[in-house]
């Protein structure tokens, strides 16, 4: 019994830690899609108000995948997700870069650029995710690198009464640096692949 239990331990920690492998090629060739409110949308979360500000789809790789506890953002928003789409969810493509998430950054890294810069920037994004019911929480939680997901829900503001605290998501695809991630409420998170 006392070595079943470091074994397990071990088979945990890899399974965390885990990534697929997608075949190459693009598996998630459109846009994120944005769009303007019908009407307006609010929401409460213990003591955080969250204001949808755009209604926000999209298909996308899973580049990477970071839980965090103990920042105030974490309240809300327990993980980021960074995600590409384009030639960002070729398996050949990324391959060719180190990536990584800490402190609500998404960086990456390469020796060689293996498509532009700019169409880098585009084409992935660090997603601070809300999940609108314990269901996504969940779904969230198994999520592996390398997935394929379609998620669904809003881009949101979200601020905090008491103390005057806010977070706006990005409404744009083309900022990068500080402000430049999405802030999304989700109310549908698949696992396409």
């Amino acid at each position: 019994m006392q070595k079943t239990i470091p074994l397990l331990i071990l088979l945990f920690l890899l399974s965390c830690t885990s990534e697929i492998k997608q075949p190459p090629g693009v598996l998630a060739k459109n846009l994120p899609k944005q769009s303007a409110l019908i009407q307006s949308q609010v929401w409460e979360r213990d003591e955080y108000f969250i204001n949808a500000i755009a209604k926000f789809e999209l298909k996308a790789k899973v580049l990477g995948k970071e839980r965090y506890r103990f920042d105030r953002e974490s309240d809300i928003a327990p993980y980021d997700l960074a995600l590409g789409w384009g030639r960002m969810s070729d398996q050949t493509i990324i391959d060719k870069f180190d990536i990584s998430q800490r402190a609500r950054w998404f960086f990456w890294d390469t020796d060689s650029y293996p498509i532009p810069r700019k169409e880098i920037e585009q084409s992935a994004s660090n997603m601070h995710i809300i999940p609108a019911t314990d269901e996504i929480m969940n779904e969230l939680d198994d999520l592996v690198v390398g997935e394929i997901i379609y998620l669904k829900g809003y881009l949101v503001s979200a601020m905090a009464p008491e103390d005057g605290w806010r977070w706006k998501s990005s409404l744009s695809r083309n900022d990068t640096g500080g402000g430049a991630c999405e802030v999304v409420w989700v109310e549908k998170l698949l696992r396409i692949k």
